[in-house]
């Protein structure tokens, strides 16, 4: 079995607001993942036109299917949903399964390439099953981000903090280039960044135990992803 390719993350790449010191009870790590909890997938040691190893894909909703792969991109290698399946409500999930954690540190570099009914993406985070999760998604078509818990299958869009319930926020225009989307992750509180600037918190407690993490986008979709950074 292949492994997955690791780069140490340097400080400066996250930002001030850092998760807690994450006890042995709070993250689980499966004994095939080698990591000193600062890591970086960025999917060159994969096999094009594959799902990466030690990844599952999921879909949450109404259609048939969710298709991520590793595929190229301008000689690079980047992990891609290319399903463009256009029930409204289908959520296409990758989640990595051999890191189970509660509070953590996420960044991704992604690129919008298609979609009618939607386009971008974003993060999972305390994946229990494909039912049960947060997402945080960027969408070029409605240049938005907005975070959700997804219970029992029913995405719920949830406050932003000193807001209220505005459907996330507004932000500038994300194009067909790449964009930068991160999260931190401390208990209940979760602070989203888009390109270096922190946009919004949210607090919530629905799901307070740890689960898996991975990537999201919704309907038909296709987007890629490279860099998926991970600190716990």
């Amino acid at each position: 079995m292949k492994t997955i390719f690791i780069i140490l993350l340097s400080a400066s790449v996250f930002y001030n607001c850092k998760p807690t010191k994450s006890s042995e009870k709070s993250v689980i790590v499966k004994k095939n993942f080698t990591t000193n909890s600062d890591t970086i997938f960025n999917f060159e040691s994969e096999e094009s036109g594959k799902l990466p190893v030690n990844w599952s894909q999921y879909f949450t909703g109404r259609g048939k299917l969710t298709d991520w792969k590793v595929v190229e991109d301008a000689g690079n290698k980047v992990l891609a949903q290319l399903s463009q399946d256009k029930p409204n409500y289908h959520f296409n999930d990758v989640v990595f399964d051999d890191l189970s954690v509660k509070n953590i540190e996420l960044g991704v570099k992604m690129k919008a390439i298609d979609g009618d009914m939607d386009q971008g993406g974003g993060f999972i985070w305390r994946f229990t099953d494909k039912n049960n999760y947060y997402v945080v998604r960027a969408n070029p078509l409605e240049d938005n981000v907005v975070l959700y818990k997804v219970k029992n299958g029913n995405r719920t869009d949830l406050p932003v903090l000193g807001k209220g319930r505005t459907y996330g926020v507004d932000v500038k225009r994300l194009g067909k280039g790449w964009n930068t989307l991160k999260l931190v992750v401390v208990d209940d509180l979760f602070t989203v960044s888009l390109n270096g600037q922190q946009i919004f918190q949210v607090r919530d407690n629905t799901f307070s135990n740890r689960g898996k993490i991975g990537l999201w986008t919704k309907a038909d979709a296709v987007t890629y992803f490279d860099d998926f950074s991970v600190r716990y």
